[in-house]
């Protein structure tokens, strides 16, 4: 019964046996007449005696598939009642319809269907084909008994029509919204066709034929049809094939006659060399022949074929078709594949080629590409163990006209050994008019094969084992299978193995191919007898073409055993002679046995492996090591025996090792590690050095790492790449995309970036930070698998974008904060957004509290307050749900650009680090924030670039780097080579060079800090410089200190950092009236100085300092800047700061004019219509006010705004102070009304304005059209987009100003907090620096309470946002932060700077910190 759609099942258990209780994951319902697949995820337990009980339960679809739509048909088929009529063969059918055809369909549902006499009934779901023309139906002709005589077919074919509205009822009642929703009323149909055959398919009756096509009894005008078919053999060497060769013929618009066995030829031996074979195909008419395909088994001794030409004759019409081919149908030739479509071509192109056989190859090549489709085929096997397969695929196209049938992919164009894991294998398929793709099928063969593996025990004393005995076979180019025990148990194991004893075993392993080179044999120990002296190993595996074997021998003779011989219990051996038994075709058997000729070498390598000299560096573990060349692979061996101490890798120590292997070839790789057993397994291995005896050649693989559960990175394994090895390396680059790959800076962690970062170039994908908050009330977690989609106007949205959480993490629980990095779509401007799970239980709910979004290269926020649950038995039943953007709170947080980066270590010993990097990037337009460079596993190691996308502000041209490290963790030592910065929007390439050490003891200034200037297109972007400071103490009393003093130089080119004065030219730095000179070399030149902040630590008896002024002289400039204080720096003087902020002297002279001049450059955009003849006037508004109109002319000499032009034009005028907007007018050249014609517009990209004075820039970003219009009231209103301040501008506003700060604490319990606060403020004009918010002998931040605190600092201009933050000191931490509200005492504005949220290691997200954005 048809149920309609399914909304929700019920499924449940009786609860009756042992161990009745059930897991349940998940259901899958497929309704193909309906064309849905729905899934229905449950998770949960149906058990009386787990979670809540319940044995039945009601689970809803997570989602809901579209799939191909079948219908059902009815199939009855009558055998006749002649003597011998039945089979045991395998019955199929194809039904062709007026839209298409149904795939084949296999008739069996019962041992004995197709007997004498019998009518067999199948139902089948295929698709709708339309009206039905024909069918074709057979069998394969195996079994006892295959011939088979068909009296007749009975076809029912079961649709769904559309009901007329007509005949429809006219119904009064009232229809939910769901129900007028529905689609119209179906009723079913059938239509009945039958096929009358009365004849014998069998190979001995009749026309021997096994398949016969049919047309509906008196229905069908079509008529059979013979076709007659010559296969020409080529004459080239070997080009004859002994498989067995299929056909089909395809006609335009007439279906196809389905594949044929091409098997009774005028020829005994068919498909030989230069030969003419012709066979005989019945068919019902097809019509023009468009194409067909031919293909072979691939069977036989010799299968390869050169197949010159197939002609096809039609014996109605007398047509003949010439289908040329030349080419190879053969794995080994041409492209590997066995199969080949080809199209009709002109008789004369044949008669060409016989003349003429030099052109014709490159003509008919021609003439069947370009009838046919060329797809390119890419295939990405999952990044898992063991995804890969030695398997054959296939692949099957499906088109709305036709398939390709089946084709192998055989020939990969990006890998030599194809479908390993986490590759992409690209593959060409080329077919003929299969029309728009539907589907496609792929699979593989499970090609394993079986082996005849017998073990040959030594005769002398002790020889026997019990241990685990495994193998692994090894092929040519280092393919090798699965390590396999050879016994399946302990009961085995005792048995097996004994002294003298041969023991045979059967295994199925992968393909190696047709050589096995090498094998490794051995046992993992363990046990009373587990020494082992094998003699050798034979394997016996069958032919290619399964008509005889092949036996190889691997000789050993010599102890597995720990303590005999080398004390190795793994031995690689290689070949000695096979022994091939052949039979041939007269019946007998040929028996070959030869030495294998040029054997692979047994190599001898000499490991030596240093642990490092520091402390605690040795280990007392075990240490295993597998060595990797692109031969092939050791496998892992324990390193036991030392050959140079008897107590093994201790501090600072060398130990050797001697390991017997087949020839690796070139190592590569090893992986080397220990199993953290015995007293004190850390370990500190320095490197490991490869001698191949056999070769004289050497390796070193750098480690410079601990292997320690407790240190760095608490990894006991590591995977060391030679060192000169510029390959790929997979444990940099095989990470695959994680939908939460964020690290604690927000920056993605490493991907494999070619796609990434080739999509992040082209723009087509961005990254997306989401935070979702989970409710607090009860039952508000899941563990159900959430996403969000996002949305942009015109239905452009990105895909589904899976929030997974990180490892150890297993349900979004009540109250937390998870925070995610997607990279999807860039939609444009965000309009809604829909989040959702997966969870379809009544017991998946989730009760989403906010959802945060952060779109970095837009530079916006949106925080959605939710508070809704997403689930199906609470609120209003949905999982998912659609938030539009305007109910969220859009907050401008600065656009950030997306970089590159790539870091490269210097390749000295001890140069790789596990300290934490920062980076601080500094440009023409500001400077970042200090960034933190994520170790992420193995960056930052000796030799290696690592690379990875970090968002970065707006701030380019770039001008300079600085790098800081914290000279912690178990390696502080860095030496750093350099940092590229490569702007993926422009492809814009800056390099910083350092190659230097970063260390307290190794750098010769103990530096933990460098700067390095950009180098972009080989100039460098900073002059070297000597900055000398004169700091001058006031000649008041008290004025001098004993304090530690600081400064920091701000200039155009950024800041020099904090440069502590210790060294001057007086012995005591400070005193009274004193005149104190600093030296510092090896700096970049600032260029002209803004101002200076200047603080000192309040130590020391008198701590208190009154300073006069301070003059920095920059040697390159040849420049003295002068900045005036005059002011305590003091506790206890003046407003009691310790810091000051002073502007520079030199900058005073910069006042600003009533008049002034602008620089209009208009630029018109690249399209067609976008020009204009006419003139367009121009009115600036500013905070001072309104300009004139200026009027931007066009004449007949000099043309402007022209299509992709950039045309400039200057102007006088009053100075209206910062630019707010424009309003942009189009009007006629000579001013009349009737000149205005209402189809004439100007279409302009960009106007750029710049203010002449302070040289002040600002961007209005048009992209519009401006109609012509005679009247000045008709304009377009831009607003400014972007302003680019001048360092002129920006010095001139450095006044002092004072600023008064509030903090609000929340009201909630423990909303207080006894830690000490500090706090940042960002400006147009720069920051404030961190600064303490302390007041003696009060008790601030408490619970409900608002605190207030003036800082003193040079003016910063329109705040953009605030970082405050705490150091979790004291006995309660925890704070909750309500709000920041900081006012401009100068102007009077007031800015309030949202929270809201707790800053509390145990709360939320764990962030003692926030950066918090002004609400307009």
């Amino acid at each position: 019964m048809d149920i309609g759609k399914i909304n929700r099942i019920l499924i449940g258990h009786d609860n009756v046996g042992l161990r009745c209780g059930w897991f349940l994951a998940s259901v899958q319902i497929t309704v193909p007449v309906q064309g849905r697949q729905y899934m229905f995820p449950c998770n949960r337990w149906l058990d009386k005696d787990e979670a809540d009980g319940r044995v039945e339960v009601e689970v809803y679809p997570s989602e809901i598939l579209p799939i191909e739509k079948l219908i059902n048909y009815e199939v009855s088929v009558v055998t006749g009642d002649v003597r011998a009529a039945g089979t045991n063969a395998k019955v199929f059918m194809q039904i062709y319809g007026e839209t298409g055809k149904t795939e084949l369909i296999i008739l069996e549902n019962r041992s004995n269907n197709f007997e004498r006499g019998a009518t067999d009934i199948f139902k089948r779901e295929a698709a709708d084909v339309g009206k039905i023309y024909k069918i074709r139906i057979g069998h394969d002709g195996k079994g006892i008994g295959d011939g088979w005589f068909l009296e007749s077919v009975t076809l029912k074919r079961l649709a769904k029509r559309t009901k007329d509205p007509d005949e429809k009822k006219k119904k009064k009642k009232k229809k939910s919204e769901e129900e007028e929703e529905e689609a119209p009323e179906e009723e079913e149909v059938m239509d009945v066709y039958t096929f009358v055959a009365h004849r014998w398919l069998a190979k001995d009756e009749g026309d021997k034929e096994l398949v016969v096509e049919l047309v509906p009894d008196g229905e069908s005008a079509l008529e059979e049809n013979t076709y007659e078919v010559h296969v020409l053999t080529g004459s080239v060497w070997g080009a004859g094939t002994d498989a067995n060769v299929f056909l089909s013929i395809y006609g335009i618009g007439r279906g196809d006659t389905g594949e044929r066995q091409l098997k009774r030829s005028n020829n005994l031996n068919k498909f030989e060399k230069g030969q003419v074979d012709v066979f005989t195909i019945k068919a019902i008419d097809l019509g023009e022949l468009k194409k067909l395909r031919i293909r072979h088994d691939n069977s036989g001794t010799s299968p390869s074929w050169f197949l010159e030409r197939v002609e096809i004759v039609d014996l109605k019409d007398s047509t003949t078709y010439y289908f040329p081919c030349q080419r190879w149908l053969a794995v080994e030739e041409d492209d590997g594949q066995i199969v080949r479509e080809l199209v009709p071509v002109d008789e004369a192109f044949v008669k060409k080629d016989s003349e003429n056989e030099g052109q014709s190859l490159a003509t008919l090549g021609l003439e069947q590409k370009a009838k046919s489709t060329t797809y390119t085929v890419k295939v990405k096997t999952g990044d898992k163990k063991n995804a890969g397969t030695d398997a054959n695929v296939f692949i099957t196209l499906y088109g709305s006209k036709d398939d390709t049938g089946i084709v192998s992919l055989k020939a990969s164009k990006t890998n030599k050994n194809k479908f390993e894991r986490g590759k992409v294998d690209e593959f060409t398929v080329e077919s003929v008019d299969i029309g728009d793709l539907k589907k496609i099928k792929i699979g593989h063969d499970n090609k394993v094969v079986p082996y005849e593996i017998t073990v040959y025990t030594s005769d002398i004393f002790g020889a026997g084992t019990d241990a685990d005995v495994f193998i692994v076979l090894y092929g040519s180019d280092g393919i090798c299978t699965q390590q396999k025990s050879l016994c399946l148990n302990k009961r085995e194991q005792r048995m097996y193995f004994e002294r003298n004893s041969v023991n045979q075993f059967i295994v199925e392993l992968e393909d190696v191919g047709d050589i096995i080179e090498k094998i490794r044999i051995g046992h993992k120990g363990g046990g009373l007898n587990s020494g082992w002296h094998l003699d050798r190993v034979a394997i016996r595996r069958l032919l290619p073409n399964g008509k005889g074997s092949e036996t190889v021998t691997f000789p050993c003779e010599r102890w597995l055993a720990k303590s005999e011989d080398d004390g190795e219990i793994v031995r690689e051996l290689v070949p000695s002679e096979i022994f091939t038994e052949k039979l041939m075709k007269d019946g007998t058997l040929k028996q070959i046995e030869e030495e294998v000729e040029d054997p692979l070498e047994v190599h001898t390598y000499k490991i030596s492996v240093f642990t490092g000299d520091i402390y605690g560096a040795g280990t007392d573990a075990n240490v295993f090591l597998n060595m990797y060349g692109d031969l092939g692979d050791t496998g892992e061996r324990k390193l036991s025996k030392s050959e140079t101490n008897f107590n093994k890798f201790e501090r600072g120590q060398e130990d050797t090792f001697t390991i017997q292997a087949v020839d690796l070839g070139i190592l590569y790789k090893i992986k080397i590690r220990h199993d953290n057993t015995m007293f004190s397994p850390d370990w500190f291995l320095d490197k490991v050095e490869i001698m191949d005896e056999t070769t004289e050649e050497s390796f070193i693989f750098l480690c410079e790492r601990w292997l320690s559960k407790k240190k760095e990175d608490k990894k006991i394994e590591r995977t060391l790449y030679e060192q000169n090895y510029d390959g790929e390396r997979n444990s940099l680059d095989g990470l695959s995309l994680s939908l939460s790959s964020q690290d604690s800076s927000g920056n993605l962690k490493e991907t494999k970036k070619s796609s990434l970062v080739k999509a992040a170039e082209e723009g087509s994908l961005i990254p997306y930070h989401i935070t979702v908050t989970t409710g607090t009330v009860y039952d508000s977690s899941t563990d159900s698998r959430v996403y969000i989609i996002i949305m942009g106007p015109q239905k452009v949205q990105t895909e589904r974008l899976w929030l997974d959480l990180p490892e150890g993490k297993d349900e979004f629980a009540d109250g937390s904060v998870e925070k995610f990095s997607v990279w999807g779509l860039d939609v444009g401007e965000i309009k809604k957004v829909e989040v959702g799970h997966d969870g379809a239980t009544p017991e998946s709910c989730w009760l989403v509290e906010e959802l945060n979004i952060v779109v970095p290269t837009k530079g916006v926020m949106y925080n959605f307050v939710c508070k809704c649950w997403l689930a199906r038995d609470k609120g209003d039943g949905l999982t998912s749900r659609i938030l539009n953007i305007l109910d969220a709170d859009c907050v401008n947080i600065g656009v950030k650009v997306l970089y590159e980066v790539t870091v490269v270590t210097g390749d000295i010993e001890g140069g790789g680090t596990d300290a934490s990097i920062f980076m601080t990037v500094f440009g023409s337009n500001g400077n970042t924030e200090e960034m933190p460079l994520e170790k992420n596993g193995d960056r930052f190691e000796r030799g290696q670039e690592d690379s990875f996308i970090m968002e970065i502000a707006d701030i380019a041209p770039l001008r300079k780097m600085r790098i800081r490290t914290d000279g912690k963790g178990t390696r502080p030592h860095w030496y750093l080579e350099r940092i590229i910065l490569k702007n993926l929007t422009n492809q814009e390439v800056a390099t910083f060079t350092y190659g230097e050490w970063l260390s307290k003891l190794k750098n010769d200034k103990g530096s933990l800090v460098c700067e390095m200037p950009a180098v972009i297109n080989d100039e460098q972007m900073m002059e070297d410089t000597t900055y000398t400071l004169q700091v001058k103490t006031s000649d008041i009393g008290g004025a001098g200190t004993d304090a530690n003093v600081s400064l920091i130089l701000f200039g155009e080119n950024g800041d020099s950092g904090t440069l502590p004065l210790k060294e001057s030219n007086k012995s005591n730095k400070f005193e009274r009236n004193q005149l104190d000179e600093f030296s510092f070399s090896d700096m970049l030149s600032l260029g002209d100085l803004c101002k200076v902040r200047i603080w000192h630590d309040n130590k020391g008896i008198a701590p208190g300092w009154h300073l006069e002024y301070v003059d920095v002289m920059d040697s390159a400039m040849d420049k003295t800047f002068r900045f005036q204080c005059d002011r305590w720096l003091a506790k206890g003087e003046d407003d009691g700061q310790l810091i000051r902020e002073l502007a520079c002297a030199n900058n005073d002279i910069l006042e600003l004019k009533e008049r002034t001049a602008y620089e209009i450059v208009t630029v018109t955009s690249d399209r067609e219509d976008a020009e204009t003849k006419e003139n367009i006037w121009i009115i600036l508004e500013g905070k001072l006010g309104r300009s004139k109109e200026f009027l931007m002319e066009n004449s007949s000499k000099k043309r402007r705004f022209e299509r992709g032009a950039t045309d400039t034009f200057q102007f006088s005028s009053k100075n209206v102070g910062d630019i707010a907007a424009i309003c942009v007018g189009h009007c006629p050249k000579d001013g009349k009304k009737s000149s205005a014609k209402a189809d004439v517009f100007w279409h302009v990209q960009e106007i750029i304005i710049t203010e002449m004075e302070l040289c002040n820039k600002y961007f209005f970003r048009c992209n519009v059209k401006i109609p012509l219009c005679y009247k000045r009231r008709d304009y377009k209103v831009f607003e400014c987009a972007k302003v680019t301040e001048s360092f002129a501008s920006k010095a001139r506003s450095l006044v002092p100003v004072k600023y008064e700060t509030i903090i609000v604490t929340g009201f909630e319990k423990g909303a207080g907090t006894n830690a000490n606060v500090f706090i940042t403020i960002f400006g147009l004009n720069g920051d404030s620096g961190k600064r303490a918010l302390k007041h003696k002998f009060r008790n601030l931040f408490e619970r409900g309470k608002t605190n207030r605190f003036y800082l003193e600092t040079l003016d910063m201009g329109e705040l953009k946002k605030v970082r405050i933050e705490h150091d979790n000191s004291g006995l309660a931490p925890g704070w909750l932060v309500e709000r920041v509200e900081i006012t401009n005492s100068a102007t009077g504005v007031t800015t309030i700077f949202p929270c809201g949220k707790w800053l509390d290691e145990n709360r939320g997200d764990g962030l003692i910190w926030r950066e918090l954005f002004p609400r307009y």
